[in-house]
């Protein structure tokens, strides 16, 4: 397989030329399994470890590598190889980790496109599309969105549900797709492009690992029923995951998201609630917060019913969730910093007293 079938170009080996000599091997990570990785290479797959320096060095999670990525590595066995570099990545698709304040997870790198997968029938939900964007747009991957199982509910149906969403999300692709039927594949199929990477973002139970399935024409991913007890699919992929398909596109599976933090320091929320943020410039205060200040151009919007009242409140929910994030990684900064102080006295200390 050439390097290019997994999305190398001109620019990767651009750097590979200036930095890596020819004795390191190239490779993309297809997939993770607690800091064990899968790189394919033009050699074959390798299950490789990154070095001990690289994980002494590494100061956050986006230190270490990622599904996506592509790595320099040397093969030391016929199966196994120590990475030694992260490429520049070119896009980081990335939210709060679960339970760990001021922590970031990093779902996929080097994105083109995110398909956002929601079911039509019971986990439709437009704030969370809007999540989704705000994560897409902070990452600068183009999103299109991907409502699954219309064959759950009547043609009017659907059509209600795409009118709701361009109502309040302009210029995104929209696909409506059956599992079942394969309606929608065509459309979706003719989307995807060669040497081109897409990644799947979307709840438990929505159809992605179906999606995958159908789309490489293989049973790639094990598929489960919904809970009927609890209307909510289980979780079947517990990993992330690279498939080249057929027609030459590169996708990612990603595990199913319940909760989706926002952790956004490139301006997604702007692009996303861009008609909002037009309106906040007008507002009388520079700090207003657009909550009951006189002279808010967008309460005033609001009004008269010129800007949806539920993005509204969405917007002003991931701006809350965006300062404190932003809050927290500030307080722990500030930590570390004092820590490394202590230690520097500390260690200044210590060899005073030797002598």
């Amino acid at each position: 397989m050439l390097p290019e079938d997994l999305g190398y170009n001109d620019k990767l080996e651009e750097f590979r030329k200036e930095n890596y000599p020819d004795s390191f091997e190239i490779g993309r990570v297809i997939a993770e399994h607690k800091e064990r990785y899968i790189i394919k290479t033009t050699q074959g797959e390798f299950e490789a470890e990154i070095t001990g320096n690289m994980r002494f060095t590494a100061k956050s999670r986006e230190d270490f590598p990622a599904v996506g990525d592509w790595v320099a590595l040397t093969p030391y066995e016929s199966d196994f190889a120590i990475i030694h570099k992260i490429f520049p990545r070119y896009s980081i698709i990335k939210r709060q980790a679960i339970g760990q304040f001021g922590e970031i997870q990093i779902i996929a790198t080097n994105i083109d496109y995110a398909f956002l997968v929601q079911a039509v029938d019971r986990d439709f939900n437009i704030n969370r599309l809007e999540r989704y964007l705000t994560i897409c747009n902070s990452a600068k991957v183009s999103p299109i969105i991907v409502l699954s199982k219309i064959d759950l509910i009547n043609e009017q149906q659907v059509s209600d549900v795409m009118e709701n969403i361009k109502l309040r999300i302009k210029n995104i692709p929209v696909v409506a797709i059956s599992n079942e039927s394969q309606d929608g594949y065509d459309e979706l199929k003719k989307i995807i492009e060669k040497g081109k990477t897409y990644c799947m973002l979307g709840s438990s139970g929505v159809g992605k690992s179906t999606l995958l399935n159908n789309l490489s024409g293989k049973n790639l991913m094990r598929t489960d029923s919904i809970s009927q007890s609890a209307n909510r699919g289980k979780h079947v992929t517990s990993h992330r995951e690279l498939i080249i398909l057929d027609n030459g596109g590169i996708l990612i599976d990603n595990p199913g998201m319940r909760e989706v933090g926002i952790a956004d320091s490139s301006g997604g929320l702007e692009i996303t609630f861009d008609m909002i943020v037009s309106l906040s410039q007008h507002c009388k205060f520079k700090d207003c917060t657009h909550t009951n200040e006189t002279g808010c151009s967008v309460l005033e919007a609001l009004e008269k019913g010129e800007i949806d009242k539920a993005s509204y409140e969405n917007y002003l929910k991931m701006e809350r969730e965006k300062a404190h994030f932003e809050s927290t990684i500030a307080e722990r900064r500030k930590r570390d910093k004092e820590f490394g102080k202590i230690m520097k006295n500390y260690k200044k200390d210590m060899k005073k007293n030797k002598f």
